[in-house]
């Protein structure tokens, strides 16, 4: 006896708004380097304040989580001579953002800064950071 496999028939409604759900759930990973510091004793921290920001809109992603490094006001010591890696997960950018700026608001100076990044289909992205002023 020959098996019959009938495939589900999904109302293209429901498949719109899963869609929609799952482009909702979208997170951006940014993998950061501090580059290598001659001095010792460095330590770095970031900030919940630390967005996304669409270069073409108002959009700004927010911070999620952040994997080794530490979250204002802790700090996390920088090994000496060495490039610190850590990630940065945001919520999603708009399907339509073409490129976009990290940057840490902060009410001090020295805060993260990498300008113009480019986005890319798989929204996974190495970056060195630097400080802006």
């Amino acid at each position: 006896m020959e098996e019959i496999i009938v495939k589900p028939i999904i109302a293209k409604e429901l498949l719109e708004s899963l869609k929609t759900n799952v482009e909702e759930e979208k997170q951006v990973i940014v993998h950061c380097c501090f580059p290598a510091s001659p001095f010792l004793g460095n330590l770095i921290r970031i900030w919940n304040t630390t967005y996304l920001l669409d270069n073409q809109s108002e959009h700004q992603s927010k911070l999620i989580h952040a994997e080794n490094i530490t979250i204002f006001p802790n700090w996390t010591p920088v090994p000496f001579m060495r490039d610190f890696w850590f990630t940065l997960i945001f919520s999603g950018l708009p399907k339509d953002c073409k490129s976009f700026d990290l940057k840490e608001v902060i009410p001090e100076e020295g805060g993260f800064f990498v300008e113009s990044i480019k986005r890319n289909a798989m929204d996974v992205y190495r970056v060195k950071i630097s400080e802006s002023y």
